[in-house]
């Protein structure tokens, strides 16, 4: 289930860091010290690298949404095969 803009808020600091997942990649990741940060992880070679979009609050979940999907764009080209859509640009 995607977070809310309440879940967010209300989320509070635990004895262990721990994440809230919203969809598409994008977390919320939540410190023993109460910092919030956004993170978008993807699928890359074989790997799930992880990205940090931002603070909360500096970063609201909406504004999270958007840098996700511009973060979507560069890393997944729309093609199955980025090689081959790259090497059709070329020709």
């Amino acid at each position: 289930m995607p977070l809310t803009d309440t879940a967010v808020r209300q989320a509070k600091p635990e004895d262990k860091g721990y994440s809230l997942s919203d969809s598409a990649g994008l977390s919320l990741f939540v410190a023993t010290n109460g910092t919030k940060a956004w993170h978008f992880r993807f699928k890359w070679q074989e790997q799930q690298p992880r990205i940090s979009l931002g603070i909360y609050p500096d970063i609201s979940l909406k504004d999270a949404r958007t840098r996700r999907n511009q973060a979507r764009t560069i890393t997944f080209p729309d093609a199955s095969d980025p090689v081959a859509e790259q090497v059709q640009l070329w020709d």
